[in-house]
């Protein structure tokens, strides 16, 4: 299925609102647009099952539609946390520098003790690196999924990571609160096995924003 179609299957059900959950959203949200076209962050495909990631206007949040490629239809829609899974290790008296070394992983973040944060208000109190694959939106099970696999291609350095400094998993969601359930993440077997062979702990972080539905 090609970008093209999937953007017009979106864009027919914006304005047909055929769907009542997309009724629903449309009455308290709105997708983010760009060159007057809905803006799509990401097209996660597993099999013939895709998932279109839609930003929402002020939130960190998104509207995602489900589509079956073999039937060339929506097949769901909901509202989907944007999530963050990387791997974070940190120290207080090894420096920036003295981290990277550990790992010949690619490093998407770093900073030395002392640097003032982004924010411009305040300086960090140890030094640091994080190491993230993959920043695009997608569910869960891919996304810690992929920072595994990531992880794997070098585990000597994330085991010293982890003893040399505190390393760990941290991930954090930022759910729709809509009707006041959010759900949560599950780990599998497979999951909690292969953190336990990496030496890794994981930290979960939620949170909740946007409007309540009226219907």
């Amino acid at each position: 299925m090609t970008i093209e179609r999937i953007q017009d299957l979106v864009k027919f059900e914006l304005k047909t609102m055929e769907w009542g959950v997309t009724e629903q959203f449309m009455e308290i949200h709105s997708p983010v647009l760009f060159q007057n076209s809905v803006q799509i962050d990401n097209v996660a495909v597993t099999q013939n099952k895709i998932s279109v990631f839609i930003p929402v206007e002020n939130e960190r949040f998104y509207l995602v539609f489900y589509i079956d490629s073999d039937k060339d239809q929506i097949t769901g829609i909901s509202t989907e946390p944007d999530i963050e899974i990387y791997f974070k290790a940190t120290s207080a008296v090894l420096s920036e520098a003295e981290l990277k070394q550990y790992t010949h992983l690619e490093i998407s973040e770093s900073w030395n003790k002392g640097d003032i944060k982004q924010s411009g208000k305040t300086s960090y109190t140890s030094s640091g690196i994080i190491i993230e694959p993959n920043k695009k939106p997608n569910d869960f099970e891919s996304k810690l999924n992929e920072l595994i696999s990531e992880l794997k291609k070098d585990k000597g350095g994330i085991e010293a990571l982890s003893k040399k400094a505190d390393g760990y998993i941290q991930v954090v969601m930022n759910y729709h609160n809509g009707n006041g359930m959010i759900g949560g993440p599950n780990l599998n077997e497979m999951n909690i096995k292969d953190l336990n062979d990496l030496g890794l702990s994981i930290d979960f972080n939620f949170n909740v924003s946007g409007n309540l539905y009226r219907s």
